[in-house]
């Protein structure tokens, strides 16, 4: 786990030890004070949406909404269940973040989701956690079972009178339940696709009751921002832009790792905090934020600060936070056929235009890469990518479509000598690509 430096850390703070996840250690670091200070102080649900209101503390699992507004729109007067629903199918290729908070801080997790419910009413709560991450699943569970025999979740918590049952909920590796609605889908029992919005999850979500669904590094904030308050969160950032942030660096780096940094931190920084470029080669492009985010080169990656306002004015976005350093001997279009044939590979294949597009997408990239592309091939993608995006039931179409689209604007001369010469523009025997960047044989 890599840390700040001379800058201290707030959700990774104090976990050195190898027993960090565990109860008495959490405990022992301020763990569940929040939640108990709420009920002593008989804080009210506006005060606790309030302080998180002022956090400014934006979504962490992609989008960047703000997770106090989205705490509102819960119906306050709703006589039934009410769910919270934490989102930990972290399966966005770069992205390896929240893995690292449920092995290490689980209980900043479940203390986030239970402030969380108690603010919007909810009564019960989900954590889905990503199928191929076995170990982490049972992590959480036994962090549950801590959890559950200490009082702080379960029936009457704290002798407070609040009721609030937490689970967890293993998934099977599917990057589609990585959206919300299809996540609700899958923790129901069904097949995991998208649902048509509206209605939204906040009236009409899990087991058709009013949910709220929020990232695991935006839940485990929580007990961290109302400790501090709102404005001293907000403050570590940038405005608009609250707090620190979890950034998972991978590629070409000599230390890659999850760096949790203030927003607004420049990418520079980063860099050298990451050690730099492996081998001392030059910065060529930087994907950074997960495989969905638009690629930006490195001169423009350079100027960038790291928050959501700033990566969005050069043209992408911050996404999960997945930083994927690429140096000067990747293959642009090798590179993006790997990404092609992933969103090809996990579309669920309900929507027409992105199963029939991504599949269309990788086929054209594959042959480019493997010399057999065709001149027209470039305004063929073109015209694929536009006919995805914004036609599709989620988001996974334009996950798919702005790479393509990012990569034809900013390294298409790559793809024209590829079409031209029937190879690639970096040698082959220094070539490096692919979502691994795994070396490539002469």
């Amino acid at each position: 786990m890599a840390m700040l430096g001379a800058i201290t850390p707030v959700l990774m703070a104090g976990l050195d030890g190898d027993n960090s996840w565990q109860l008495k250690d959490y405990v022992a670091r301020g763990g569940y004070e929040m939640l108990r200070k709420i009920f002593d102080s008989k804080m009210t649900q506006e005060d606790v949406i309030g302080e998180v209101k002022k956090s400014v503390l934006r979504g962490r699992g992609g989008a960047g909404f703000p997770t106090g507004l989205k705490w509102s729109f819960m119906p306050r007067s709703f006589p039934g269940d009410k769910y919270v629903v934490c989102n930990s199918d972290e399966g966005e290729p770069g992205t390896f973040k929240d893995r690292d908070i449920l092995r290490y801080n689980p209980h900043a997790v479940i203390e986030g989701m239970a402030i969380a419910a108690y603010a919007m009413g909810a009564t019960r709560g989900y954590n889905y956690i990503h199928g191929e991450v076995w170990e982490i699943y049972k992590r959480f569970e036994a962090a549950l079972d801590e959890a559950r025999a200490a009082g702080f979740i379960g029936q009457n918590i704290l002798g407070s009178g609040f009721n609030f049952e937490l689970f967890a909920h293993h998934g099977y590796g599917a990057y589609i339940c990585g959206e919300e609605t299809a996540l609700l889908e899958s923790i129901e029992g069904k097949k995991g696709q998208p649902r048509f919005k509206p209605p939204f999850p906040a009236s009409f979500g899990l087991y058709g009751k009013p949910t709220t669904i929020n990232n695991t590094e935006t839940f485990a904030s929580i007990p961290f921002i109302l400790k501090m308050g709102g404005e001293e969160f907000l403050n570590l950032g940038k405005p608009n832009n609250g707090g620190t942030k979890l950034f998972s660096v991978s590629g070409h780096v000599n230390r890659p790792g999850n760096y949790e940094i203030p927003l607004g931190t420049p990418f520079s920084k980063l860099l050298e905090m990451c050690g730099g470029m492996r081998g001392g080669r030059k910065l060529k492009a930087v994907i950074p934020g997960g495989s969905s985010a638009p690629v930006i080169p490195a001169d423009i990656m350079m100027e960038c600060t790291m928050d959501y306002d700033s990566i969005s004015k050069a043209g992408s976005m911050l996404g999960s936070g997945a930083v994927i350093v690429m140096d000067e001997t990747v293959c642009m279009v090798k590179a993006l056929e790997r990404l092609s044939f992933f969103y090809h590979e996990e579309s669920c294949g309900q929507c027409t235009p992105c199963r029939e597009g991504t599949a269309w997408m990788y086929k054209v990239v594959h042959r480019i890469e493997n010399g057999q592309g065709r001149p027209e091939d470039l305004d063929l993608l073109s015209g694929v990518l536009g006919n995805i995006m914004g036609r599709t039931i989620c988001a996974l179409g334009d996950a798919a479509a702005l790479p393509v689209q990012s990569f034809l604007k900013h390294f298409r001369s790559e793809f024209e000598y590829h079409i031209e010469h029937k190879s690639c523009l970096v040698p082959k025997d220094v070539q490096w690509a692919g979502s691994g960047f795994h070396k490539v044989q002469a």
